[in-house]
């Protein structure tokens, strides 16, 4: 309905003014109108014209148009337009556009490491990529969900050489004595204690450099039989079941592949050899690097001294990778700000080789996850706040605030938590604040859909009519919905879920104040505002969904 009335606009000035527009309506606060237009203003100047006899002349010639109650001129040349119930009916029952049908979409996200356990910044792309991924399948996109994580590098050499320290030798056999549910526990710990030997003590960390080296002729060698190999895929394997089982905790959507970067080395060292070839790398003390400053960009080691290849490397070959097996339209890739300069240089380094894929892809960043109180932290020192930590938070303050923790209400807790603040930010995950049902939050929002289904089940009415002429609060009930589809588009074009939520606890806001003033089971208006309700159960449901949010018929 919106594009149709900036249709009619843009036509109404073509026929009066001979200039063909691009007109955008956005939406005003209720008490001027359901839209507003500022094309007068903006073409005023260029026409030699008054925008407000511009305004005038088309608020006369749109007035007949039967989806628009009334064009009203406001101060300079500004028009208000007023919709018709009619108009406003259609457009709560529209339907986001299809935006990206046809479009194929990659979104790499939460992205763990073996080795390592899921911290809170994986906890939250993995959320919001979910979010992200699911908006672009609403707006008709091919999407594929993929994760992407090194079971290869110089973290896996720190956490191998620590296991086999700690097994007193290359023993597999004795992985057997680690508890199954303490085993990413295990990992963790194995993995700061390499780190610290590395960093303090100089044998060790000559060791683990070999141990390193021995990880990579695992994957050369295709070797499992060996007691090194047989401890390092159990080990990961370990990883790899820890993660999938919380991915199902978090009802996200499955990943339709894991890719580890152990896959992604050989071709991105081919793409090395040609870049050395053709100079677009260089040798340096050596390393193979790519002096980005010749771009306003810093240089960067993509083959340390030891030829093995960084992550500068193993990710030239993951876009590589991506491309042969996907040809996307759009590649997004979420993680932490602290790689935004390093992502620079890669994709610079990627444009000379595979200059498309370069242009298609989107890097969004957020900044660091904390609770309340807490500093920095680092997985290296092995005080990190992890993904189970928030967890527990929120399902500890769903017992202490509301008397009771279910499973829905403290993920929606978490979930709504991060996804309605920006991506970009840092990020201050409050448990208190985020199981609240009366503040904006999840649970809130679960609760204000279990209220609407408890109204539409104590209602006798069979009949959901839409018929007559609403009155002030149906209206604005009736706008607010209106606004769902747009609010989707614009979540989609800016991949910004955080829009959904506005818009979602603003709804309900507005539901509350229409429910106040007006009753619905056993008014005369009964059949006409259990449809209002029904329609607001169902955007509000729907909206959740996308969140990843289970909308629940009681509470």
């Amino acid at each position: 309905m919106k594009a149709e009335i900036e249709q009619a606009v843009a036509v109404a000035f073509q026929d009066l003014f001979v200039a063909a527009p691009e007109v955008l309506l956005s939406r005003t606060d209720e008490q001027f109108g359901d839209y507003t237009c500022n094309v007068a203003l903006e073409l005023g100047p260029k026409l030699n014209k008054n925008p407000r006899d511009i305004a005038d002349a088309l608020a006369k010639k749109l007035n007949d148009n039967p989806a628009i109650t009334s064009v009203e001129v406001a101060g300079p040349g500004f028009l208000n337009f007023k919709l018709s119930d009619d108009a406003l009916w259609k457009m709560a029952k529209s339907k986001p556009t299809q935006s990206m049908g046809g479009k194929v979409v990659l979104a790499e996200y939460s992205d763990p490491n073996p080795f390592k356990v899921l911290h809170a910044g994986h906890l939250y792309t993995t959320i919001v990529g979910d979010a992200v991924a699911s908006l672009l399948q609403q707006a008709g996109a091919e999407v594929h969900r993929l994760n992407y994580g090194g079971d290869v590098g110089l973290h896996v050499g720190r956490a191998m050489w620590a296991i086999v320290e700690f097994l007193g030798g290359e023993h597999p056999e004795k992985l057997d004595d680690v508890p199954a549910d303490q085993r990413l526990e295990w990992l963790s710990e194995r993995y700061v204690e390499g780190t610290t030997a590395d960093e303090t003590d100089e044998s060790a960390k000559a060791e683990i450099t070999a141990v390193n080296q021995r990880v990579y002729s695992i994957h050369a060698d295709n070797d499992r039989q060996s007691a090194f190999a047989q401890i390092y895929w159990t080990c990961r394997q370990w990883s790899y079941e820890g993660f999938d089982k919380l991915y199902k905790e978090l009802q996200v959507t499955a990943f339709e592949k894991y890719i580890p970067e152990s896959e992604v080395v050989k071709p991105g060292m081919e793409i090395i050899e040609k870049g050395l070839q053709q100079g677009v790398f260089e040798k340096s003390d050596g390393a193979v690097v790519y002096k980005g400053e010749k771009d306003g960009l810093h240089t960067r080691v993509f083959v340390n001294s030891n030829g093995l290849p960084t992550y500068e490397a193993k990710d030239l070959g993951l876009a590589a990778l991506k491309w042969q097996q996907y040809h996307f339209d759009l590649s997004i890739i979420i993680t932490a700000n602290d790689i935004l300069e390093y992502m620079k240089v890669v994709v610079k380094a990627l444009s000379h080789f595979y200059p498309e894929v370069a242009k298609r892809g989107k890097h969004l960043t957020h900044g660091m996850i904390r609770l309340p109180g807490n500093q920095k932290m680092s997985s290296r020192k092995g005080n990190i706040l992890r993904a189970v930590d928030i967890l527990d938070a929120a399902e500890s303050a769903n017992q202490a605030v509301n008397g009771k923790s279910t499973k829905e209400t403290s993920l929606a807790a978490v979930k709504y938590g991060f996804l309605k603040q920006r991506v970009g930010g840092d990020i201050v995950y409050d448990p208190q604040e985020s199981v609240g049902v009366q503040g904006n939050s999840g649970p809130y929002l679960q609760y204000a859909h279990a209220r609407a289904r408890s109204i539409l089940a104590k209602a006798k009415a069979s009949d959901q009519s839409v018929t007559g002429e609403l009155q002030p609060g149906e209206r604005s009930l009736l706008r607010k919905m209106g606004e769902y589809a747009e609010v989707i588009d614009k979540a989609v074009t800016e991949l910004m879920p955080h829009h959904v939520c506005t818009y979602l606890y603003e709804l309900a806001q507005t539901f509350n104040q229409f429910y106040e003033a007006n009753h619905v089971v056993g008014d005369e208006r009964e059949a006409l505002r259990l449809g209002l309700v029904q329609s607001y159960a169902t955007t509000l449901k729907h909206g959740l969904g996308l969140l990843g949010i289970v909308a629940p018929e009681k509470m």
